[in-house]
């Protein structure tokens, strides 16, 4: 039996490489991207990270219009953003939306640690997984890559990976080289306000560790279990 899927992507590169999802051609034995206009082109997938749901194709082509990439990071909740793919297959359509919340984890859509996403409202249906999440600028901040849906179709909860993200191993994928990750060592779960009072805490927010690795760079940095994790570099956890 033969299969057909169908996802969205962007162009990075003026020399044929695109940025998708790693879930829209995984395992496929032949993957066709289709540019606006309705050519064509065999791509050869050159890098993915099922880690981040991230792939990287090229395609035999020259002179291509890159997407500008954006800092993810800059991103506000209540700014406006545009969805572009191929929902159900129709294609190039654009929705907008706000951002609904930044920093969105604990989906259960990709590995658990790399889970960062941007959560907006902008309409996003099956189709549109890989496609871009653009600011007003026209500047890349999201891959558009999952929805929260108990219909299938979008209820205006769906999740983009930070194009910050995105950047990092799109270059491996480009320059050919490997993804490498930080290991920091230790096991942390998030402060409840149970743990909280419990730790004289007036809140709860921050990282409880519980467990250290030991000999890791946690335990050499002098992390001990039950220390919790408030801020990291300036920004609160």
């Amino acid at each position: 039996e033969h299969t057909v899927g169908l996802g969205s992507g962007f162009i990075v590169s003026e020399d044929g490489y695109v940025v998708t999802n790693n879930h829209v051609v995984e395992k496929a034995e032949n993957v066709i991207v289709t540019l606006d206009g309705g050519k064509e082109y065999k791509a050869k997938v050159v890098g993915t990270d099922p880690k981040t749901d991230i792939a990287v194709l090229k395609v035999d082509a020259d002179n291509l219009t890159p997407l500008p990439l954006g800092d993810s990071d800059s991103v506000r909740v209540g700014e406006w953003v545009i969805a572009a793919g191929n929902p159900f297959g129709l294609r190039s359509p654009i929705t907008a939306g706000i951002v609904s919340a930044t920093g969105r984890t604990g989906v259960g859509i990709i590995d658990q640690g790399y889970e960062d996403f941007i959560q907006t409202d902008a309409a996003i249906n099956p189709g549109n997984s890989g496609g871009a999440l653009v600011d007003l600028d026209g500047r890349l901040v999201g891959i558009n890559t999952a929805i929260y849906s108990q219909t299938g179709g979008s209820v205006g909860i769906g999740f983009a990976i930070p194009a910050n993200m995105a950047r990092v191993v799109a270059d491996a994928g480009v320059s050919g080289g490997e993804i490498v990750r930080p290991w920091f060592g230790a096991k942390m779960q998030a402060v409840t306000a149970d743990i909280a009072a419990s730790l004289g805490m007036s809140a709860p927010h921050g990282a409880l560790i519980t467990e250290v690795a030991p000999g890791g760079p946690a335990e050499r940095a002098g992390f001990r279990s039950g220390d919790v994790i408030v801020s990291v570099d300036g920004q609160r956890v």
